[in-house]
């Protein structure tokens, strides 16, 4: 039997965000933005999902005068990354046979 995919990691920008914080300490809103290629109310809507699921920590500051939203991976949203990878590479490896 194949494992069951988390819904909220099934969204293509919430993997996204998920799979580029899961290779860095942490990251500006406006690198997310670039590297995703979303809006920024798409992006912000669902960073909110994934902090409101505790898969992300969300910082909101200033530098230089200027707002800065700051995102980092949690413990909980690394482990459910690496689970989806995990179910992901079953379902991949269930085709091969």
């Amino acid at each position: 039997m194949l494992p069951n995919l988390d819904p909220l990691l099934q969204t293509q920008l919430r993997l996204q965000i998920v799979t580029l914080l899961a290779g860095v300490d942490d990251a500006e809103f406006n690198w997310l933005l670039e590297n995703t290629g979303a809006t920024r109310g798409n992006l912000s809507v669902q960073i909110n999902k994934l902090k409101d699921a505790g898969y992300v920590k969300v910082e909101k500051g200033f530098k230089n005068n200027y707002p800065l939203t700051t995102c980092q991976i949690t413990s909980k949203g690394r482990k459910a990354f690496e689970e989806y990878v995990a179910a992901i590479t079953k379902y991949i490896n269930h085709q091969q046979k």
